[in-house]
């Protein structure tokens, strides 16, 4: 539930946010919004960051099945948005393009045919939608798509604009009363067990709770309690003209996407461990406009628009990491979320305003705990 009383953390020092992200932001705003006195530390420029490269897409059940611990979470930060959207736009005047076109996966092989069914049948037994689609269902639908064997189809899922979100998160925070700073951050300041602030570039920043949510950057900082499992995965992404005519769409091809975003075709993503070099490749974007041609054959031979990339902030385990760190108080982590930072930004933010403010969230937060890493 959104955290709706400003007096809950009255007791609670002043709290400084480490990234102005899409966590970072979501997270001041959250914080706002019980009450704290919130910095929001954020760089000057965004270049490489993931949020603005992103799709910004909410698929929250592409990968749902038995036993898959982000599957709430994701579906949490689905229904978030759902929820929010007016709400911002209200306060702030700013629309984050939220849109429930649904997420089209393609099959092609045969082995995989019936995992995908089974998938459909389980997220049905838990009151999820989902459908299976054959090729003749998705070739009436999604004519423009090269033929397939058939489709997961998840129609509550969506996407929206990620540089809007950003835009929104920053103006709600900043209207209930968070500063916003340019600065980089290279360091924690905490003295004899206790965080005393952050240290940056320009300044100190005092505070009783520093958030570290510097996405890729986040295992970088100085003084750290214990080592950070944050590193980059650059993705590359290219885009094109939407096909004429062609209803909006996210279609999942084989290691490959293809969404509508205003008359573009945004095309991602590759995978890399490229270190902090957020520039693209003739080798990355070959691969990826390969993989697009065969899910749309209308992209083979002609060249994209543009083409950038970005550094997701990735884990070893693939979830991320939230939730207080136990041998430094007034120290959380919000961070890691790989590809799913624009997904989970706002139930992030409402997690760690919880348990800044008190609240017990050991149940949500058990399989994202900072610790599991590093636990000695």
């Amino acid at each position: 539930a959104e955290v709706s009383t400003r007096t809950i953390m009255t007791t609670i020092p002043d709290v400084v946010v480490v990234g102005g992200g899409a966590i970072g932001a979501s997270c001041a705003r959250a914080l706002a919004v019980a009450g704290a006195r919130v910095t929001l530390i954020r760089s000057r420029s965004a270049v490489g960051e993931a949020w603005s490269a992103s799709a910004g897409m909410l698929a929250a059940q592409l990968h749902g099945a038995a036993g898959d611990p982000m599957l709430e979470l994701c579906l949490a930060g689905r229904e978030f948005f759902a929820e929010h959207a007016d709400r911002l736009r209200q306060d702030t005047g700013i629309d984050i393009g939220l849109t429930h076109t649904g997420i089209l996966q393609l099959v092609w092989r045969a082995s995989d045919v019936a995992a995908m069914k089974e998938r459909v049948a389980w997220q049905r037994q838990q009151a999820l939608r989902a459908d299976w689609l054959d090729h003749e269902e998705v070739a009436e639908g999604w004519p423009w798509l090269e033929p397939s064997l058939g489709a997961f189809w998840s129609p509550e899922d969506g996407a929206l604009d990620p540089e809007r979100l950003v835009a929104a998160f920053t103006s709600d925070a900043t209207r209930l009363g968070a500063r916003i700073v340019e600065d980089t951050i290279v360091s924690l300041d905490h003295v004899d067990g206790r965080i005393n602030g952050a240290i940056g570039e320009q300044r100190r920043y005092p505070a009783g709770t520093v958030v570290i949510a510097a996405g890729a950057w986040s295992g970088r900082l100085q003084a750290l309690p214990r080592p950070l499992s944050v590193e980059p995965v650059r993705g590359q992404m290219m885009s094109f003209h939407w096909p004429v005519g062609a209803k909006p769409a996210i279609v999942f091809g084989e290691r490959c996407y293809l969404l509508r975003r205003g008359n573009e075709m945004l095309v991602g993503a590759t995978a890399e461990h490229a270190g902090f070099d957020a520039s693209v490749t003739p080798a990355g974007l070959a691969d990826l406009h390969r993989r697009a041609a065969r899910v749309s054959s209308a992209l083979a031979g002609i060249q994209p628009l543009r083409t950038w990339a970005g550094l997701r902030p990735a884990t070893p385990d693939g979830l991320p990491i939230i939730g207080a760190e136990p041998r430094l108080p007034g120290l959380w982590y919000a961070t890691g979320h790989g590809r799913n930072g624009i997904l989970l930004s706002g139930i992030t933010g409402q997690l760690i305003a919880r348990g800044v403010s008190g609240a017990s969230v050991t149940d949500e937060l058990r399989p994202f705990r900072p610790e599991r890493f590093w636990d000695w």
